[in-house]
């Protein structure tokens, strides 16, 4: 039986203290996400779509930004969730034309929009191998739910999406075998060769320090970006896209990540959390904690 919400009623956000509430919103994740938008766009009719109608290339900061505020939204956002799921389809509307393969293909064909989504699934579970732990099968299966549960948000029909861990990662593999390539915009996310203009966010003195020093600063930045992005995407993914990853990088990586788990546990919270998903825990800690309310953990 479908899960799919009733005709009319509002698609909800993941639930507190569920696996994506503690991964989403966890520092750890902005290492995590540069692997996910890679693996998006590295599908032709995504790829072309970012090419061509993006503005990554001219306001990458920008970009940044709203894309973070957007994926926070949809988990710790309540009833703005569906709201931004609306704003997304909305903004994605028109955006078509032609991918590197000759063929048509508009954003929000089912086929494209739901890669775009399910890309996020085999990039977290991958990812929180190193950055947290292993997640059991257990929890695994209780992400792919709750990724099912963005999925609507985003307003992707659950025909259009696999319902079960068993049904996705056939899916997974066919794209993979058929479908992904080295586009362009995948290049360009792991080049580090490629001009990116300083921050444009943040405090007046510290865009004008970083203007001065980023000829300094961003090669450095640029390989730390290209080895987090490689490193951190599925092993099959990399070798279907074609991105070389060697036995040494694999040990650097290693012992980063040990050192990353290590040191954001103790972080007190206002360091280790997003501002969207700080307010929400702590807001979902009011709730909880109401005279005669059970507690519980988050």
């Amino acid at each position: 039986m479908s899960s799919e919400p009733a005709r009319g009623a509002e698609p909800v956000p993941p639930p507190p203290g569920g696996v994506l509430w503690s991964l989403s919103g966890d520092i750890r994740a902005l290492l995590m996400l540069p692997a996910a938008l890679t693996l998006q766009v590295a599908h032709p009719a995504v790829g072309a779509g970012v090419d061509e109608h993006s503005v990554f290339r001219t306001d990458p900061w920008g970009r940044g930004e709203r894309s973070l505020r957007s994926l926070q939204l949809w988990v710790y956002g309540g009833e703005a969730a569906a709201e931004e799921g609306r704003r997304l389809r909305a903004l994605h509307r028109t955006i078509q034309g032609t991918d590197t393969r000759g063929r048509r293909y508009h954003a929000l064909s089912p086929a494209n929009y739901a890669w775009v989504h399910a890309t996020g699934f085999p990039v977290y579970q991958h990812a929180a191998r190193y950055l947290v732990r292993p997640l059991t099968p257990a929890q695994e299966r209780a992400l792919y739910r709750e990724w099912l549960q963005v999925g609507r948000i985003l307003g992707i029909h659950d025909r259009d999406m696999p319902q079960t861990i068993e049904e996705f990662w056939p899916y997974y593999r066919k794209v993979l075998a058929d479908e992904i390539e080295l586009t362009a915009v995948v290049e360009d996310l792991v080049a580090v060769d490629r001009p990116v203009p300083p921050p444009d966010r943040g405090p007046l003195p510290l865009r004008l320090l970083l203007k001065v020093l980023w000829p300094v600063l961003f090669p450095p930045l640029a390989r730390f970006r290209r080895f987090v992005t490689i490193g951190l995407m599925p092993p099959d993914a990399r070798e279907a896209i074609g991105l070389e990853w060697t036995d040494r990088q694999e040990r650097r990586l290693r012992r980063f990540s040990g050192v990353v788990r290590r040191v954001v546990p103790v972080l007190p919270e206002r360091l280790r959390y997003l501002p969207y998903a700080r307010r929400a825990r702590a807001a979902h800690r009011g709730i909880t904690r109401r005279p005669g309310a059970p507690a519980r953990s988050v």
